[in-house]
């Protein structure tokens, strides 16, 4: 079993977009940063970026398959996309969705969202190690 950790769009832009809402911690520390939090627990990880929504979806329809849990920040798609949601409905291992920045506390339109509903958990506001709460979430269920 794998941990799949999948960003969606924007994110591979870590460190330079909207510094003051995200941080300044790039997309490719933070892949160290949840590879380390891995190995200390004993995990296997896989951490995944992209901007297209269908690779992402496929991505999701691998790890249903493959019964791999995930943790997702799926960016502004958690906002927009209905087929996000239905993809996430049919995962059967936990799902966590982490976000960066606190959505409920940013603009009307990004406190909903389409993942919540089908997560098992959400992490909000906690920046990047908001990542690592999610792995150690998922070593306490028994999912390494």
């Amino acid at each position: 079993m794998t941990i799949q950790v999948l960003n969606g769009a924007n994110l591979g832009r870590l460190g330079t977009r909207e510094p003051e809402v995200y941080g300044t911690t790039t997309h490719a520390q933070l892949v160290d940063l949840v590879g380390t939090a891995a190995r200390e627990l004993g995990m296997e990880v896989q951490v995944r970026q992209t901007d297209d929504e269908g690779q992402l979806l496929r991505w999701i329809h691998e790890a249903t398959d493959a019964g791999d849990p995930i943790v997702v920040n799926p960016g502004g798609w958690t906002h927009t996309s209905v087929v996000l949601h239905d993809a996430l409905a049919a995962v059967t291992a936990p799902v966590l969705e982490v976000h960066i920045s606190n959505i409920h506390r940013r603009e009307e339109f990004r406190r909903h969202s389409y993942v919540s509903r089908v997560a098992d958990g959400v992490i909000a506001g906690l920046g990047v190690e908001g990542y690592v709460l999610a792995l150690q979430w998922m070593s306490l269920r028994g999912h390494r």
